[in-house]
């Protein structure tokens, strides 16, 4: 973990109210790991002294890359910075997503821009697998293009039907799974909303299979102080459970860690 000025170099506005933005962060950079986030010290935020956390999209030498949306003061004022201003982040942070094993197959399952955490994965997979992308409307699906360039077969689906199939993502999995996954072993890779997690996580401990999920809890510090992210997890102790912070032991788990009637 390092704290490093972050020049920004590219910034612009993609669709429906998402932003890639894109900077020079050499001291961070090259260390993160796939599934991995910084977090953000805003500038132009007055008192606000919380910074953000972002998951990394991509990165290239000593350059990075997030995908974020518009959703707050935060978002909004970020909107702002133009190439060249210098902004603070402290990274990579926290536990990301595993290699896949070469020995089965990859499937990533993602909703919304949760993607963009799962791209360096689908980068560094020993073997290319298939990847689901959900979003409400054609707007809120991002990235297929860069999922289809590394060699991924790339299936969406939105709740309106506007692109892809209409419905919710695991119903295109269910599908595919049904038609398609008979006779080789998937290894799922998730980030999204909870609700999509724990569904992909009820289909992988039905079936045997393992699934690695990214779980989405505010985190205020990022560094495992504040206790603001934690989760529950299964433990052999007289509880039965313990405490885990998805800033510091996650935001990865394996499916089977958590005990998902917890999870908001």
């Amino acid at each position: 973990m390092k704290t490093d000025d972050a020049i920004v170099v590219e910034h612009q506005s993609i669709q429906g109210g998402y932003s890639l933005l894109v900077m020079r962060a050499p001291g961070v950079a090259p260390l993160v790991q796939p599934g991995q986030f910084i977090h953000v010290k805003v500038p132009h935020l007055g008192d606000s002294v919380l910074r953000r956390p972002f998951s990394v999209f991509k990165t290239d030498g000593d350059r990075l890359a997030i995908l974020y949306k518009n959703v707050g003061k935060g978002t909004r004022t970020l909107q702002f910075l133009r190439a060249g201003e210098k902004l603070s982040i402290v990274g990579p942070l926290g536990h990301g997503f595993p290699a896949p094993d070469p020995k089965k197959f990859p499937v990533i399952v993602a909703g919304g821009y949760g993607n963009a955490a799962l791209y360096l994965t689908a980068r560094t997979s020993p073997v290319k697998g298939i990847a689901f992308f959900g979003g409400r409307t054609a707007q809120d699906v991002l990235c297929v293009s860069d999922f289809q360039a590394l060699g991924w077969d790339v299936r969406v689906a939105t709740d309106d039907g506007s692109l892809g199939t209409k419905g919710l993502v695991t119903a295109a999995l269910d599908l595919w799974c049904a038609a398609e996954a008979k006779e080789i072993t998937p290894e799922f890779f998730c980030c999204g909303p909870n609700g999509m997690l724990k569904a992909v996580a009820e289909r992988a401990m039905k079936s045997g299979q393992t699934a690695w999920v990214s779980l989405d809890n505010n985190m205020g510090c990022g560094v495992g102080a504040c206790l603001t992210c934690v989760v529950k997890v299964k433990a052999d102790n007289a509880q039965g459970w313990e405490w885990k912070r998805s800033c510091h032991e996650g935001p990865v788990f394996e499916c089977r860690e958590i005990l998902w009637e917890s999870v908001g």
